[in-house]
């Protein structure tokens, strides 16, 4: 199985597709999974940070994050009627945790951070009152908030809240319009597949993982699927992950990030030679 993924991986990028650019396809794929990356990141890291630092729990309101062009930065704010930031924690992209730098002043949010605020709340209150989104046992939904020029978006990721697994699936898209109405919602993946791994997996040395999309999901590996595959790839030992769907495979390469999309009829044109 190795030996036949290393000689697809060498014939991915001079393999004929036919008409669809699959590395076109792929890239703003990739580029979505990277901020989504980010963001999770930034609260992952600056959860831990902010309550390690900051005495007054109580207090505590909420947080999100949000990425510019040289940091991701948490945002942690007050619980009252107007809250309030009372925290930010500042990361460089390698997310290397000696450079993080934590302020706990308190200030009013800017502009943007105003509008991000907003917009993560009226999403907030549509998960909790909507039937659309389900939750499970031992999970949590994470809100993802991103405005970028005319866009108004939020991802919706379930996490979990034990060790030992990572959920890909039940997983949403928000849009809103400039006044935060909501456009439209969808659900990424129509199932929730968790993969354990390490101690609490039957083969915890796998080094290669896969899950399977519906018709209903994505022909293509999702960005919230490299998200997920970046924010766990320090725990666990894998090395490649493939989403197979009707029509294409789509293959994470752990060591490069990089995303290969392959129609499924060259799979089995090359098995066939």
């Amino acid at each position: 199985m190795k030996i036949y993924l290393i000689f697809l991986t060498l014939i991915l990028t001079n393999f004929a597709f036919g008409q669809k650019n699959l590395g076109e396809i792929a890239e703003p794929i990739i580029e979505e999974g990277f901020k989504l990356y980010q963001s999770e990141m930034a609260s992952w890291h600056g959860t831990d940070l902010f309550m390690d630092s900051y005495p007054m729990k109580e207090n505590v309101g909420g947080y999100f994050s949000y990425v510019t062009d040289v940091n991701a930065i948490c945002i942690f704010f007050s619980r009252n009627e107007n809250p309030k930031v009372i925290g930010q924690i500042t990361f460089d992209k390698t997310f290397n945790l000696d450079n993080a730098k934590i302020d706990l002043n308190e200030r009013e949010f800017t502009e943007d951070e105003q509008d991000v605020y907003e917009l993560r709340t009226k999403a907030l209150q549509l998960i909790q009152t909507d039937p659309f989104f389900k939750t499970y046992e031992n999970t949590s939904l994470n809100l993802v908030p991103i405005i970028e020029k005319k866009q108004r978006k939020v991802y919706v990721l379930t996490g979990p809240q034990i060790n030992g697994v990572v959920i890909f699936g039940n997983d949403y898209l928000l849009t809103f319009d400039k006044k935060n109405n909501l456009k439209s919602k969808e659900q990424l993946h129509q199932n929730i597949i968790p993969i354990y791994f390490g101690e609490h997996a039957e083969n915890g040395n796998a080094e290669e993982t896969m899950h399977t999309h519906l018709p209903e999901s994505s022909e293509f590996m999702t960005a919230t699927d490299i998200c997920t595959l970046m924010l766990y790839q320090s725990q666990t030992n894998w090395k490649q992950h493939t989403v197979v769907s009707k029509n294409y495979f789509s293959f994470w390469k752990t060591d490069i990030k990089d995303l290969f999309i392959v129609p499924t009829e060259t799979i089995k044109k090359i098995n066939e030679d």
